[in-house]
């Protein structure tokens, strides 16, 4: 008895120190693990700012040029506070790239090139300046000249800077795989750790049958695993739900502040080239097909002018008139506005709409422009199929309101899928690629989320998830 005894608990001993040992190990491993992605997401971090550097740089340069070409127009000297700032700021930024590519030898070289094309652009500028004061503010054919080798060297610059971006981006894409691999190798990690632990239950559980209290506590301990781990999934995918509207939401974010940073950057040559036109007219010397060509110069710059009007409209946040609307009134209210595509395509709609009262509180107007945009690009999706069919459905889903848009089209890749929001991304022949980033700026606008669920050849879901009347006055 007390041999069998002495047994019995050898075997429990063995069992829990092997548990222990490979669960040290799994936990050793894991944190292998995680030092390398800490790593690898540096690199990736690392990358961004030579990116970011390298089109500071350019930038700035760019703003020098254009502020000497605005005192060479109009001949004011404030349009020179640009370029002497531009001429300051490039030294330092150039020093900064060179040593974030201090770590790299074919990068280090493409910034060493860098710097004698910066040195005589600068040259090239300040001789100009110098060139035009000396010919009593009147622009010399020498300039003229220098310009063209000035431009020559921009463009080199442009060149050297797409290489620098290019290789950067090339160590992104290799730090991210890199990434994702450990991120797998975690998970991997992570199972193991769960099938020792489940493992060392479940021996527990046979080593101990023989005491029925033990048996008890093991599955009253079990059970409560069970919730602790559904509970965690709950909570887990909540979290992932709100990484995910984080993420749209930096994007938007981001693109906005981009999209502003590209109107200053068009809108300020735009404005030299207006008021150069404009001196050009009140001169009194412009023929009549000179001033032919000045128009078509106007109409096109106020055409960019309104274009980048349009895109700054899409990607920023505005003030909305909300009011109490029912969701399926809502919808309804859309599908009237896109009644004469529905039936010039024969699309048939198939509406599953929610029994439930489910008021949102919106902009009435603005939700129903950006839903009218989901149904035309999704009637447009059919383009060509025989049997098109629009599903369109409403639900509750917790403490949010759902409407789903779901077509039968051609459905779209992952590439397509994760630049679908982009400003001017389209894969129609027509269209400016605005509608969709008006949409998502509409629904983020009402803090609301918008997803996309699609596979080529399967068709396309729009989700668009709405806060309930409480939450929207909170």
């Amino acid at each position: 008895m007390a041999q069998a005894l002495f047994k019995f608990k050898k075997k429990i001993k063995t069992g829990y120190i092997s548990s222990f040992v490979l669960l040290l190990l799994s936990y050793i491993l894991l944190f292998y693990v995680q030092q390398k992605q800490v790593k690898e997401a540096g690199l990736v971090t690392h990358s961004y700012s030579v990116i970011n550097t390298a089109e500071l740089l350019k930038t700035k340069l760019t703003e020098a040029e254009a502020g000497a070409r605005g005192y060479v127009i109009t001949q004011d000297s404030s349009f020179l506070q640009p370029y002497f700032d531009g001429l300051k700021k490039v030294p330092v930024i150039l020093d900064d790239l060179k040593i974030l590519v201090s770590d790299n030898n074919d990068q280090t070289k493409r910034v060493d090139s860098i710097g004698p094309i910066i040195q005589r652009r600068t040259t090239i500028m300040a001789n100009g300046l110098a060139n035009f004061r000396d010919h009593d503010y009147a622009v010399s054919d020498e300039w003229k000249q220098q310009r063209q080798v000035g431009k020559k060297s921009m463009d080199s610059l442009r060149l050297y800077v797409a290489r620098l971006t290019l290789a950067e981006q090339k160590l992104m894409k290799d730090g991210e795989q890199n990434l994702s691999d450990l991120f797998k190798g975690a998970k991997i990690m992570a199972i193991i750790s769960l099938v020792i632990i489940f493992a060392a239950l479940v021996y527990s559980l046979i080593t101990l049958s023989m005491e029925n209290k033990e048996k008890e506590r093991a599955v009253k301990k079990a059970e409560q695993y069970e919730v602790d781990l559904e509970s965690n999934k709950s909570e887990l995918k909540e979290k992932d739900t709100e990484l995910k509207a984080l993420k749209d939401q930096e994007k938007f974010t981001t693109t906005g502040r981009i999209a502003r940073t590209i109107a200053h950057e068009v809108r300020n040559p735009l404005t030299n080239i207006l008021l150069a036109t404009g001196q050009l007219k009140e001169s009194g010397s412009v023929t009549q097909e000179t001033a032919v060509l000045l128009d078509l110069i106007n109409r096109n710059a106020n055409r960019i002018n309104q274009l980048v009007s349009d895109l700054l409209n899409a990607t920023r946040f505005t003030q909305l008139d909300f009011a109490h609307v029912p969701i399926n009134q809502l919808m309804e209210e859309t599908l009237e506005m896109a009644k004469d595509r529905v039936g010039l395509n024969k699309v048939s709609i198939e509406k599953n709409y929610t029994k439930e009262k489910c008021d949102v509180y919106v902009d009435r107007e603005k939700i129903k422009v950006a839903l009218l945009n989901i149904v035309v690009n999704a009637i447009e999706a059919m383009d060509g199929d025989s049997d098109k069919k629009l599903e369109i459905t409403t639900r509750q889903e917790d403490d949010k309101y759902l409407i789903e848009i779901k077509d039968n089209g051609k459905g779209m890749d992952g590439e397509t899928l994760q630049k679908l929001f982009d400003p001017y991304f389209t894969t129609k022949s027509k269209g400016n690629g605005l509608g969709l980033t008006n949409t998502q700026s509409i629904i983020l606008n009402h803090n609301g989320r918008i997803n996309v669920y699609s596979k080529p050849g399967a068709g396309t879901m729009f989700s668009i998830e709405l806060n309930p009347v409480e939450d929207q006055k909170q």
